[in-house]
């Protein structure tokens, strides 16, 4: 681990658990210090710094709405105090109801951009003010916007305009050595993506892919630690994580 490493910052938001869990254990393993962002589970997210913590990283919490700019900054201000502070912004917070679009609660539709969009565009737009040259923003999308599952309308609707923003945010920060991408992850085995879900269904969104199987968290967060780190030629692009089910 180089001093230039140890010395990295990282704020995951929805870091408490799923593949923002494994999103902050990915980055400590490389040697960052973390910031957890947790927004109603604190609990589950000290366990994750604790975590990183007995594996011999640094890890901190801080918590809030995403979509609230003052929570959000009073967040970024947080870390930086406890680290000094930061140079990746990992964006994994979001929420996902299901239901054709005929028959979606609209305000399911409201939740749905407030938290995956408008959460996503307040925190890229802090991110932008605060990071330092060198840092990387990775934002998230999903791979179902090229799959076209039926009932995920609101959540590939959020994601399409995550995916739309990171391009421009990229070119915007010209010559300021920090890139700005989206990790679109396939079906990957965490609560978010299990709930509400027979063993019948999730076998055959399983069988969809090369593989025969659903990703894990993990893998998910090797695809994050590339953009973060050594990933620096890559900007302005979506990576799809999803062993080629797309």
């Amino acid at each position: 681990m180089t001093d230039k490493t140890a010395d990295r910052v990282a704020l995951v938001t929805g870091g408490s658990g799923g593949i923002g869990r494994a999103v902050a254990e990915r980055l400590a393993a490389d040697g960052l210090a973390v910031a957890v962002h947790y927004a109603g589970n604190a609990a589950r997210a000290e366990e994750t710094a604790a975590a990183i913590t007995r594996s011999g990283g640094r890890a901190v919490t801080v918590g809030g709405d995403v979509a609230d700019e003052q929570a959000m900054a009073a967040a970024f201000d947080a870390t930086e105090a406890a680290f000094g502070g930061i140079d990746v912004l990992v964006n994994t917070a979001g929420i996902m109801p299901l239901s054709p679009v005929a028959t979606l609660d609209l305000a399911d539709l409201d939740r749905t951009l407030r938290t995956n969009v408008r959460g996503a565009f307040v925190v890229s737009q802090l991110a932008a003010a605060r990071l330092r040259p060198g840092g990387a923003i990775v934002n998230f999308s999903t791979s179902v916007t090229r799959t076209r599952f039926p009932s995920y309308g609101a959540y590939v609707a959020s994601k399409a305009a995550v995916e739309g923003m990171t391009p421009i945010l990229a070119r915007e920060l010209r010559g300021r050595d920090i890139t700005v991408n989206a990790v679109a992850p396939g079906p990957t085995a965490t609560p978010l993506f299990l709930k509400g879900k027979s063993e019948e269904e999730i076998d055959r969104i399983a069988a969809m892919n090369p593989a025969g199987r659903l990703g894990t968290p993990e893998e998910i967060a090797e695809a994050v630690a590339f953009l973060a780190g050594p990933g620096r030629w890559i900007n302005g692009q979506t990576l799809f994580a999803n062993g080629g089910m797309a």
